[in-house]
């Protein structure tokens, strides 16, 4: 990249060393030089949550952040939820529930419900309702999304 100026991202736990020009998402980053795909490019507006992902713990979208601002924080994927081959709570609970229809905004979705949980580990109903509506979805009519919310936060 041509007038590309180097910059360190913590991804995952893991220090990456990219190249982004000054309008370079972190989207184009995790998508395009790191084959880190779990962030959807949705709408690419910051409208849909399909790029979700966590910064420094707080859900964000991808699409929105210049990958320079990123730099020394610490960023977490869909794929960093993982730990030692075991799948997050809040991922197995999507499963277990029936949550993931056509998995396209569902990580953005599961990325949106940990962050929730990690505010507020006993959210109810409406906080839960609240929290995902950033997040859209055509395909599962959010009940099994709510479902799998409850499940991890036992309301």
């Amino acid at each position: 990249m041509t007038g590309a100026q180097r910059v360190e991202l913590t991804i995952n736990g893991e220090v990456h060393d990219v190249r982004a020009h000054g309008a370079t998402t972190l989207l184009d980053v995790l998508r395009d030089q790191l084959a880190l795909n779990g962030a959807k490019r949705g709408c690419n507006q910051g409208v849909c949550g399909a790029c979700n992902i966590l910064l420094d713990g707080k859900p964000v979208r991808a699409c929105l952040v210049v990958a320079a601002i990123a730099a020394g924080r610490e960023i977490t994927t869909i794929e960093g939820l993982e730990q030692n081959g075991e799948l997050s709570p809040m991922q197995q609970a999507f499963l277990d529930t029936g949550a993931v229809q056509c998995g396209f905004c569902m990580p953005g979705m599961v990325i949106t419900a940990t962050a929730l949980v990690a505010d507020n580990p006993k959210a109810g109903v409406e906080e839960i309702r609240s929290a995902i509506s950033g997040n859209l979805c055509r395909c599962s009519g959010y009940v099994k999304v709510v479902d799998a919310i409850r499940h991890v936060t036992g309301a």
